[in-house]
């Protein structure tokens, strides 16, 4: 029984590198494996003579051989060798990101008349009371809710709920 094994990169092709010996001695003690499992079979099949104790252990001894060839140390190159660039702060990841912040305090629907009516001091109804929390918006999508502040003479706001991704589809 012949059971062909996918060349390993660098194999036996000649005039290519050696392959990693481990590797190599792993993909060797496989095929000795599977030459002395194949004579196995053949035993098996064959009923009229008992399996051979040279044919199991070869078997074994190839299987040794595969998992000496795993347990091998594998050396791995030195990452500390080269010089670490200094740790940027958290805040200068973001200091060049731009975004569009917008609070919206409440709707309403005016005709354009009533628009060019309206002068300083004019007053617009919205469809929100005062004291009922304001949208926040980052580049058009509702992430947040807050309550207006003044605070030195500022408007500010205070955020009291961030949406999960569940609760921004709910709210648009």
């Amino acid at each position: 029984m012949d059971a062909q094994q996918p060349k390993q990169p660098g194999g036996d092709a000649p005039g290519a590198p050696d392959a990693n010996p481990v590797a190599k001695a792993a993909a060797e003690a496989v095929d000795a494996a599977s030459q002395a499992a194949g004579e196995l079979k053949q035993d098996v099949e064959a009923v009229a003579t008992p399996a051979k104790p040279d044919a199991l252990k070869a078997a074994e001894a190839a299987i040794a051989q595969a998992r000496a060839a795993n347990a091998a140390p594998v050396e791995l190159p030195n990452f500390a060798a080269r010089p670490v660039a200094a740790k940027p702060e958290a805040i200068d990841l973001l200091a060049d990101v731009n975004l569009h912040v917008k609070i919206e305090l409440g709707r309403t629907r005016m005709l354009v008349e009533d628009v060019l009516r309206l002068s300083e001091g004019s007053v617009v109804e919205l469809d929100k009371l005062a004291g009922d929390p304001v949208d926040v918006y980052v580049n058009d999508r509702r992430v947040a809710r807050g309550e207006v502040l003044v605070l030195n003479d500022n408007f500010c706001v205070r955020i009291h709920e961030i949406l999960t991704p569940a609760g921004r589809e709910q709210a648009a």
